[in-house]
């Protein structure tokens, strides 16, 4: 996985830039094991979130949200595991702090995965199905422009695969949000969690990350309302 190239906004077919501070007054996780995590430090950092990076239990506290970058899903889950995460993480998470998995991300919150290595560590939070490379090796990388349900679909959002996995279904719990024309679903929503097999942090199209923050500053807002008495997703 690469430590991703910003595309200019003008090769990006559908960029539109995000100027709104959507981010200001919220603090966002971004798991800083391995991977292109840098890159949604940055774009968060732009819209106003405060950041932290996630690499130990204690990083975890106080968190409004956390995204789980793309990168190596064997690797990243072996560090979770090794560095005392997984649990606490995988805790969180089912408590009902929004998430984002990009690619590898996606894979680690995935209930079911296909093609992954036996006994590989994993979050297993996220009722949907994934296919570990599915979009093939690094040299068959591909960007094409796709519409997201949930987001302004007026115009497009440019999505990067790279080693990308593929959702092949999603359970009762989830609902497909983007698909490729052949109708192949590469992001899902279920509740405040998100996963996506594309990477919208190697864009400079900062919409997703602003609809993230959006969804976490509406959790937290309702997990304040003195009548929520919080319950954890299914």
């Amino acid at each position: 996985m690469p430590s991703g190239t910003v595309i200019p906004p003008s090769t990006q077919l559908g960029w539109r830039e995000t100027s709104s501070l959507s981010g200001t007054g919220l603090t966002i996780g971004v798991l800083a094991m391995q991977g292109a995590f840098v890159e949604h430090v940055r774009v968060l950092t732009k819209l106003g979130a405060t950041v932290r990076e996630v690499r130990l239990p204690r990083d975890l506290d106080g968190l409004d949200g956390i995204i789980l970058p793309g990168g190596e899903s064997t690797t990243i889950g072996k560090l979770l595991e090794a560095w005392g995460v997984l649990v606490p993480l995988r805790s969180a998470i089912a408590r009902g702090l929004p998430t984002w998995g990009t690619c590898a991300g996606a894979i680690l919150m995935a209930r079911d995965v296909t093609d992954t290595l036996p006994g590989q560590p994993l979050l297993s939070v996220m009722d949907i199905s994934v296919r570990r490379n599915a979009f093939g090796r690094q040299v068959q990388s591909f960007e094409t422009v796709i519409v997201i349900d949930g987001m302004d679909t007026d115009v497009p959002f440019p999505a990067m695969f790279i080693r990308a996995p593929k959702i092949e279904s999603v359970g009762p719990g989830a609902t497909a949000i983007a698909t490729l024309d052949d109708g192949t679903i590469v992001a899902a929503r279920q509740g405040t969690w998100l996963a996506t097999s594309f990477h919208p942090e190697l864009t400079s199209d900062a919409r997703f990350h602003a609809w993230f923050l959006d969804i976490a500053r509406a959790n937290l807002e309702h997990s304040s309302d003195p009548g929520f008495a919080g319950a954890a997703m299914p």
